[in-house]
């Protein structure tokens, strides 16, 4: 069964950092792209950033320039370094993932969330 664990949420104070990892658990036979998603109350989830297969980024005007997303394939893992953060930036964090588990048969996966604040 794959299974995404975020982890590295927590409280911080506005223009401090944070580091969120998720890792992907389960017979799987190749990872798509690896996404992180964003939902503050009462607002709905929206995209954050994305990273292909080939390392190609792609990152909400929101946050361009103050996060970072990378992977690490050997580790079937996918980071977001955020910086500077803002109070507007508390949200749960979701990882997403399209997953090859075997040949011919993709389906998209969910993480749980991990929650972010951003508050003095």
């Amino acid at each position: 069964q794959v299974q995404l664990v975020e982890s590295g949420g927590g409280l911080v104070q506005p223009g401090g950092s944070l580091r969120l990892s998720c890792a992907v658990s389960g017979s799987i036979f190749r990872i798509n792209t690896m996404c992180w998603y964003r939902q503050a109350p009462g607002k709905e989830r929206e995209s954050v950033a994305y990273i292909t297969s080939d390392g190609t980024t792609n990152y909400a005007d929101s946050v361009e320039g103050r996060f970072t997303i990378s992977r690490d394939n050997a580790k079937n893992t996918v980071y977001l370094q955020m910086n500077s953060l803002k109070p507007e930036d508390t949200a749960v964090y979701y990882c997403n993932a399209d997953i090859l588990v075997t040949i011919g048969r993709m389906y998209n996966y969910w993480g749980q969330g991990t929650q972010v604040t951003v508050s003095s």
